[in-house]
């Protein structure tokens, strides 16, 4: 019998990962953690820097897991875009963001794939993970990375598999969450298929990049439409001298056919406040309206108004005006424990404060300070909290409920307490200087 010839083993892949934020960082510990060779692309060389050091630039990732995959052979980080030549998979994790008219503001994957064109070789996967509008890997994609002379199909895969970050979360990370996959045909499918279960549990594929891409715009819009409800049927309740986290608590009661979403004081992050206006401008090419999802962004859009007209209120109340008035906000980020401001309503709810003339604090324990946002600016610093300090204030806002905070030593120490949050549920004492907003 002749003797068996020994297995080969399969080369290790080379996964290049461009955009080193909320959804590139852990995706790069995620593959390395399963044994794979990273190389992580930014343009931005401090955060380079800090990688490289194995210092994580994200609160709600510990230090730790950064710094093993630092130390390692397996991992660097670098601001040379050549060096894309090098991997065998590229994921494209860049900012999606809307223009002032509200459309998808697509630079950032133009630019990404314009780099990724200079340097594309044969044998590549390139995904894309932003969310976006159906059509984008198709429409957008896939002329810019053709314009290499490299055909999709024969010379290189292409695909889409959103995202599914939740900062914060502990319940779930990037390998526990499943991952939607959808090619540009079958070979790109079964590529990116075969690359994401090298580190992510339960793998997804769909027929097509397009499904993927709506699938994404699908969960948000859903959750969208529901906050936007949650938060309608608070101002009715709230007329009516109703609580609506109690009526939430209560509803949430029965074990089919209800979810619980809670209203707070807007949207906040980088898909909910976003996401479903990529779908509305979509599809408006298709003349097709999107009267509900709209809708559903007015009325969160509103929500940091009514807030501050809780506020205004709140204070007229105690025989106090807005205007000169000084107001703690308590809580930068757009949700709790994290250090994410992007569409924080706490930005809005400061600005809209200080076009009132209130005089504006604000404390984030992951915040220490503000920095220069594309529609913003506020050049602030996060001050320390003391006793002395709440006292000093004519009304502390919480907009965001970290679990840093004691909320008893806050109400217990503030004059007026305007929680948009529930946070100060299980206070106690001095519930006579709580509003709920």
């Amino acid at each position: 019998m002749a003797k068996r010839s020994r297995a080969t083993k399969p080369q290790q892949e080379i996964i290049g990962i461009v955009g080193m934020g909320y959804v590139g960082l852990p995706l790069a510990l995620a593959f390395w953690s399963k044994g794979s060779k990273v190389i992580g692309f930014d343009v931005n060389t401090r955060l380079v820097s800090k990688l490289n050091q194995g210092i994580s630039p994200l609160k709600h990732i510990p230090h730790k897991p950064v710094r093993e995959m630092s130390g390692s052979s397996r991992f660097r980080a670098t601001v040379r875009m050549s060096e894309l030549a090098k991997v065998d998979a590229i994921l494209i994790c860049v900012p999606t963001p809307l223009t002032e008219n509200r459309e998808p503001d697509m630079r950032f994957v133009d630019e990404t794939c314009r780099t990724i064109a200079k340097y594309l070789r044969k044998g590549q996967l390139v995904v894309l993970e932003s969310t976006t509008y159906p059509g984008t890997t198709r429409e957008l994609m896939l002329p810019i990375l053709e314009s290499s002379g490299l055909k999709v199909g024969r010379d290189f895969q292409l695909a889409y598999s959103p995202e599914r970050e939740d900062p914060g979360n502990k319940n779930f990370h990037t390998a526990t969450i499943a991952k939607v996959v959808g090619g540009i045909d079958k070979a790109s499918t079964d590529r990116a298929v075969a690359l994401y279960r090298q580190s992510i549990e339960q793998v997804v594929p769909v027929d097509s990049c397009e499904i993927a891409e709506a699938s994404k715009i699908l969960e948000n819009v859903y959750r969208c439409v529901n906050i936007a409800m949650v938060n309608e049927l608070k101002l009715v309740f709230e007329r009516m001298g109703i609580d609506v986290w109690e009526v939430i608590r209560a509803a949430s009661t029965k074990p089919f056919g209800y979810q619980p979403f809670y209203p707070g004081p807007g949207l906040g992050g980088h898909c909910i406040p976003i996401d479903p206006f990529y779908l509305t401008w979509k599809a408006r090419q298709y003349d097709m309206p999107t009267r509900f999802i709209e809708l559903a962004g007015q009325i969160n859009v509103q929500m940091p108004y009514n807030v501050v007209a809780r506020v205004m209120k709140a204070l007229s109340d105690r025989k106090k005006a807005l205007c000169g008035a000084k107001i703690l906000v308590l809580g930068l980020a757009y949700k709790k424990d994290i250090d994410d401001v992007r569409e924080s309503p706490s930005i809005e709810l400061i600005e809209l404060l200080r076009e009132n003339g209130a005089k504006v604090d604000y404390n984030d324990p992951y915040i220490p300070r503000t920095h220069k946002m594309r529609e913003h600016d506020l050049k602030m610093s996060s001050k320390k909290l003391s006793a002395k300090m709440l006292g000093s204030y004519d009304l502390v806002l919480i907009a965001t409920d970290h679990s840093d905070y004691d909320y008893g030593w806050i109400v217990a120490n503030s004059a007026l307490v305007v929680d948009t949050r529930n946070a100060t549920a299980q206070v106690k004492r001095g519930r006579g200087k709580i509003v709920k907003a």
